[in-house]
């Protein structure tokens, strides 16, 4: 009989898991971030290198960037679609030398990357990410028209009142009764 582990227990291996996939991701040649959103990927590369000897290849499906003539640092596919026509790329002078920024535009706004090609030698766990807030301004129109409807649900809710399903569902009943006068509706049961 397999028992659950205690909290502590679950703790602990969370933050061993968090520990190992920070360990990971640090071996990669390149560090990334992401939102619900965009996806932000930086390569460091030597300082005297300019756009010209750089390589980056954004397609829907597909990511390549390095310098010309060496070995590509990250080329795959994409676990998930982008928008390139939305999608950039700079390079940046640091105090080290410079580095590409790339900077992808999610197809999906609704879905994490477990990492930023198919092929990476690691991967996140997604259901571990802690999301931040996001302000209702940042959503895309239908997103945004879920959350204020489930937000109004909610409300409703709290005060007893129905939701906007159930105040749906009692309008059409109403409409029924009004258009069928003769029935009569005093002993049914609704629920």
């Amino acid at each position: 009989m397999s028992t659950s582990p205690t909290p502590s227990e679950k703790e602990q291996k969370d933050k061993d898991d968090s520990a190992r996939e920070a360990e990971e991701q640090a071996k990669l040649p390149y560090k990334w971030t992401q939102t619900i959103q965009d996806l932000d990927i930086t390569v460091a590369v030597p300082g005297n290198l300019r756009g010209k000897d750089i390589v980056v290849e954004m397609k829907k499906t597909y990511l390549k960037v390095g310098v010309k003539g060496q070995d590509p640092i990250i080329d795959g596919p994409l676990p998930h679609d982008i928008h390139p026509s939305e999608s950039t790329w700079t390079l940046e002078p640091t105090t080290t030398g410079k580095e590409i920024s790339i900077h992808l535009d999610k197809t999906n706004k609704m879905q994490w990357w477990a990492s930023v090609t198919s092929n990476a030698p690691y991967f996140l766990d997604t259901s571990k990410i802690q999301p931040e807030n996001s302000k209702l301004g940042d959503l895309d129109g239908e997103t945004r028209g879920m959350v204020e409807k489930m937000m109004y649900d909610q409300r409703q809710k709290e005060m007893g009142k129905p939701t906007s399903e159930e105040q749906s569902k009692l309008d059409m009943l109403e409409n029924f009764k009004k258009q069928h006068p003769e029935m009569d509706f005093s002993n049914a049961k609704f629920g």
